[in-house]
């Protein structure tokens, strides 16, 4: 970029930074500013167009079209050469515009005069917020320097937006982060919550985006730079040779730190007038833009990882750290673009809600948000953008639906709402001591599932009659190394003690697929969840396997101890399983250590193969558990990861339920004792169906218990098994709309 155009646009950027200092409206603001750009760029017309909703543009302020279109000029967003704008977050730069495709002709502006069109995006880090305009009479194309130097602009724009430099009077000109706001994202942990928002990551503001001296901006860059590269190889060092992941990742944010295109951008954007941070969060809002728009998930991840850098270079320069002093607000509701399990395991049972950006049902902050039982949605678009630390927040678990700043008449509804869930939960609470027994006479177990010993205390308040599933991999997974021998069978003990003699199912070490150990080689796989996990790796790294044995066995101390390996595809998997506790128990017969009192071995059941079984197999196994997340997924072909097949198949489903039922007559006929785990174990409906199959033992978060229970002593399970097969029968492809009438319309309380 030539020096004068350099010079040219310093200057129009301490213009625009004088006009910011007037003690003005910010409409009078916009039109100075549509003043100034239009002087300087020597064009006829300037214009900024701002969203006054998410999906409408109003034209705020022109330097050239008729002062009555302002304000009353809209647009949807990509109709028009300035909706496509703002719908692709993309410069159009067109010569003669009223034949460029998408032109829409509005004559309330007077714009039929001007042949040339020069639309570029007003957005921070990849929002957008608005479009700046430039138009002439004289057919021509505008220049690469001249397309960079409105860009340069209209970063400004976006951070003095940001900062609430333009509120005045209508819809497009009110302050930011101040009106209600609605997000619906994907329900994975069901509840509701009410507080006040924690940002897990406080956004960064620059509040300085003009600078005058390039050089000493530089000067602060390279500073800043070089002390991001000494805080990366510092936590290189501190990484251990086993942890290639960890390095992989750190490897891959040195690469970006050190590159000299990457810095040449920012440098590029200080000779512009922007100050260093100001030049950093560009091209980070560029990062972003284009993250959005591709669909290749390595150059995703390669995106992602340059828009954290930009993050943390940010963070340096701001001096905005992680910390800002600020204080956690009572009965927080966490907002962030992802967290890993250490991180929320941090925030404990003090958080009311969690709710993300990005993350997966099956993700680590899933399992743990269940775990601690607080409601969780993900896939809340933009949210991180919009909250600030103290907002009030409403978070519906149940439909995956968030209110940021609620008006009176939403909160009074959600007050509502979780007064009859208050209400219904005393209502269990009375039947808590009593066994879950069916108006048909049939008694059904209700256990709960966990995976951390601050599941344990809600065990009593529960109703619960044992552990059905303990996930031991919980304690692998927050973890930076793997944990000691020692240190689990302490673990295990202390999950026993809670327990207070009630059965505990342990299930062993559940990993690959969707959870994945920063300690262990990740294997890049095409079908993850079909690929190298749960006992495939156990078998495959059986050191893993014997120390985990060794720590059950001395956790439970003599005890009653049941282990159940996981993912069992074949029976030659069980019985090589089985034979590695085998010699784990000769071992500590040898060693002197006690051996449990009772010791029952079982397998999970997540794949159909495991129940067409030989006989002999059931003959073998002390006990089934049906996992039904996995299961469902492999029966349908449907990836419980994918939002757009996920919920596609019912439950209820008349060929899963036959399926089911088929396991459940194989087991009888054998013995075996059978339970189901699962999210669906946990719905009154479906437990309801699950026991009238004969399905009568069920593991389930402890939340899930009373309803569930609730639910069981009200019904006849014969009437209603009888209902299931009258649906199925008739050829119906679910039993649930049989199954709802009858709950309905029959005498269930």
């Amino acid at each position: 970029m030539s020096e004068r155009s350099e010079s040219e646009s310093r200057k129009l950027l301490g213009r625009l930074r004088d006009t910011m200092a007037e003690d003005a409206a910010g409409q009078t603001r916009l039109d100075n500013i549509t003043h100034l750009i239009a002087d300087s760029m020597g064009t006829e017309v300037c214009s900024i167009y701002l969203f006054r909703d998410t999906e409408t543009l109003e034209l705020c302020a022109s330097e050239g079209l008729r002062s009555d279109a302002v304000h009353k000029t809209r647009m949807r967003l990509g109709e028009g050469l300035v909706g496509r704008v703002a719908q692709r977050n993309m410069v159009i730069n067109a010569a003669d515009a009223p034949s460029a495709k998408g032109f829409r002709y509005m004559p309330e502006t007077g714009e039929e005069i001007y042949s040339s069109f020069l639309g570029v995006p007003i957005q921070r880090l990849g929002e957008g917020m608005g479009v700046l305009v430039v138009q002439s009479k004289i057919a021509r194309e505008y220049t690469a320097d001249e397309i960079y130097a409105l860009e340069v602009v209209a970063m400004v724009l976006a951070e003095m937006t940001e900062l609430g430099a333009f509120v005045g009077e209508g819809a497009a000109l009110r302050a930011r982060h101040q009106q209600p706001a609605l997000f619906r994202g994907t329900p994975v942990q069901e509840g509701t919550a009410r507080g006040s928002v924690w940002l897990h990551e406080p956004r960064v503001v620059v509040t300085n985006p003009v600078a005058e001296d390039p050089v000493a901006e530089k000067a602060r860059l390279q500073l800043a730079v070089a002390q991001l590269r000494q805080n990366l190889d510092a936590m290189m060092v501190g990484v251990a040779a086993g942890e290639p992941e960890q390095l992989e990742i750190l490897e891959a944010f040195r690469m970006f730190a050190n590159s000299r295109g990457w810095m040449r951008r920012i440098e590029t954007d200080i000779d512009q007038g922007l100050s260093a941070e100001a030049a950093v969060e560009k091209e980070q809002s560029t990062a972003r833009a284009r993250m959005a728009q591709v669909a290749d998930q390595y150059m995703r991840d390669r995106l992602h990882d340059l828009d954290d850098l930009s993050n943390r270079l940010l963070r340096i320069l701001t001096g905005q750290g992680l910390t800002t002093g600020a204080s956690m607000p009572k009965n927080p509701v966490l907002v962030a673009q992802n967290i890993g399990p250490a991180e929320l395991l941090d925030y404990g049972r003090s958080l009311r809600g969690l709710v993300l950006e990005e993350g997966s049902v099956g993700s680590h902050a899933a399992i743990i948000a269940r775990a601690l039982a607080i409601p969780l949605v993900i896939h809340a678009d933009n949210i991180t953008t919009e909250a600030l630390n103290g907002d009030q927040i409403l978070l519906d678990g149940d439909q995956g639906i968030v209110h940021l700043r609620p008006d009176e008449s939403i909160t009074a509804a959600f007050k509502d709402k979780m007064a009859m869930e208050a209400q219904a939960q005393k209502r269990y609470g009375a039947i808590r001591k009593k066994p879950a027994i069916t108006k048909c006479g049939r008694r059904v177990a209700l256990h709960m599932n966990a995976g951390l010993i601050a599941d344990l205390p809600s065990f009593k308040s529960s109703g619960a009659e044992g552990v059905g599933l303990f996930r031991t991999e919980l304690q692998f997974l927050v973890r930076s190394q793997m944990p000691k021998r020692s240190e689990l069978s302490a673990l295990y003990g202390r999950v026993l003690d809670a327990a207070g003699g009630a059965p505990v199912v342990f299930r062993t070490l559940d990993i690959g697929s969707d959870k994945v150990l920063p300690y262990m080689t990740h294997v890049q796989e095409p079908n993850p969840a079909l690929g190298w996990r749960a006992i495939r790796v156990g078998l495959d790294k059986p050191g893993v396997m014997r120390m985990q044995l060794q720590a059950l066995l001395r956790g439970a101390n003599g005890r009653p101890l049941s282990v159940m390996f996981p993912f069992i595809a074949d029976q030659s998997e069980f019985y090589a399983a089985r034979a590695e506790m085998d010699k784990a128990l000769e071992r500590e017969r040898i060693l002197g250590h006690p051996l449990p009192e009772q010791l029952n071995v079982g397998a999970m059941l997540e794949t159909p193969s495991f129940a067409y079984a030989p006989q002999g197999f059931f003959d073998a196994v002390d006990f089934i558990s049906i996992g039904g997340n996995d299961l469902k997924q492999f029966f349908f072909a449907a990836d419980r990861e994918n939002e757009l097949v996920r919920k596609r198949y019912d439950t209820l489903s008349s060929s899963f339920l036959s399926f089911l039922e088929f396991i459940a007559e194989r087991c009888a006929k054998s013995g075996v004792q059978l339970s189901f785990c699962g999210e669906d174990a946990g719905r009154p409906v479906e437990a309801l169906c699950l026991a009238a199959i004969g399905i009568t033992r069920l593991s389930m978060r402890p939340a899930s218990i009373g309803p569930v229970k609730h639910m069981l002593m009200r019904t006849d399970l014969d009437a209603l098994k009888d209902v299931i097969d009258e649906s199925r029968n008739r050829g119906d492809s679910s039993v649930r709309q049989a199954v709802m009438d009858f709950l309905l319309n029959g005498d269930q309380g």
